[in-house]
């Protein structure tokens, strides 16, 4: 008979278990490190354990790593890079009491560097000296969709951040207005030297002409795929069984005037449809993706839309020079 288990581990495996309502990673972890110590645990301890489990972190100071002190140190000669692995120069001609004596000051140059800047140390962590409310970060967040306003980034690839358009250190107020919704990568390059607006690029997003056959698609009952920005159809006129067209929600007349998160949507749109459409037909065996910009260029409703044409053995005498078959003289080559 197996030896009866303790109160207290009866009331955690409960809670773990059954009672546990997660809305972040948070929990487990705490009660992780807790239980590895044998209880206490202090406060920074734990937040250690949850730096180590976040991956936008690490994200950021790989960042940092590869744009800053590696590129510094690969500079000066003192390390090498290569395959996403940074090596040290003559590493292996170091004795153990070289290399303890080159780590003791390194510590003394760090610990001198702290006591001269205290907090200003990590000041790049904490751009906003006074916290931005939880309410106004959400409400900032909300309004950008959750993305990032200049890369078109989701939150849930990568760490968005609220930063002031125009830098406080330039006079920028703290008001909703000078808000947007940037990732850490687009944060950390804009600085605070650059006053770039990008919430106008979300107002843009609303933009549809009347009398656009393709700005009335949206609930016209002829979608087949949609995201947040763009829209798949079928062609009305295929050139092939199961031919689409895949549009912008926006109305913008050149293809090549998308903002990057709607380049992102048509490009998902397009590689949805295509799995769709191979899924229920073994015979398609390749594709044409092609975009009329221009009337030169054979477009005929201003509205951008990209064709996805599939295609199968022998649905045309000479497939060679693919989409040059625009100028059929110049086609095959």
């Amino acid at each position: 008979m197996p030896p009866a288990h303790s109160p207290t581990f009866e009331r955690l495996r409960d809670y773990v278990t059954r009672r546990m309502r997660m809305s972040h990673i948070y929990q487990p972890l705490m009660l992780m490190e807790l239980l590895g110590r044998h209880s206490p645990a202090p406060v920074q301890d734990v937040a250690r354990r949850i730096l180590g489990e976040d991956v936008t972190q690490i994200d950021y100071y790989s960042e940092r790593v590869k744009r800053m002190v590696g590129k510094v140190l690969t500079g000066n000669g003192i390390t090498t890079y290569g395959s996403g692995v940074y090596s040290l120069i003559g590493a292996g001609e170091l004795s153990d009491a070289e290399r303890d004596e080159l780590l003791q000051l390194c510590r003394q140059r760090l610990d001198a560097f702290r006591a001269q800047r205290g907090e200003e140390v990590f000041a790049h962590r904490s751009r906003h000296r006074t916290p931005i409310s939880g309410s106004i970060k959400y409400r900032v967040l909300t309004r950008a969709r959750g993305r990032c306003e200049c890369c078109g980034a989701h939150e849930h690839q990568c760490a968005l951040e609220v930063d002031h358009i125009i830098p406080r250190n330039q006079g920028g107020p703290d008001d909703l207005s000078n808000f947007q919704a940037l990732c850490f990568r687009c944060n950390a390059g804009k600085r605070d030297t650059d006053r770039t607006d990008f919430r106008g690029l979300l107002a843009s997003y609303q933009i549809r002409q009347e009398g656009c056959v393709f700005c009335a698609l949206e609930g016209s009952g002829r979608v087949l795929l949609e995201n947040e920005l763009a829209l798949c159809i079928a062609d009305a006129y295929p050139v092939s069984e199961g031919h689409s067209l895949v549009i912008p929600r926006r109305h913008v007349a050149d293809g090549l005037e998308l903002h990057q998160p709607e380049w992102n949507a048509v490009v998902e749109l397009l590689k949805r449809r295509r799995e769709q459409l191979a899924a229920d037909d073994v015979g398609i065996s390749g594709w044409n993706v092609g975009l009329n910009s221009g009337e030169a260029a054979g477009q005929t409703v201003f509205h951008a839309h990209w064709h996805l044409i599939p295609r199968r053995e022998g649905d045309c005498e000479e497939p060679r020079g693919g989409v040059r078959g625009v100028i059929p003289a110049h086609q095959a080559y």
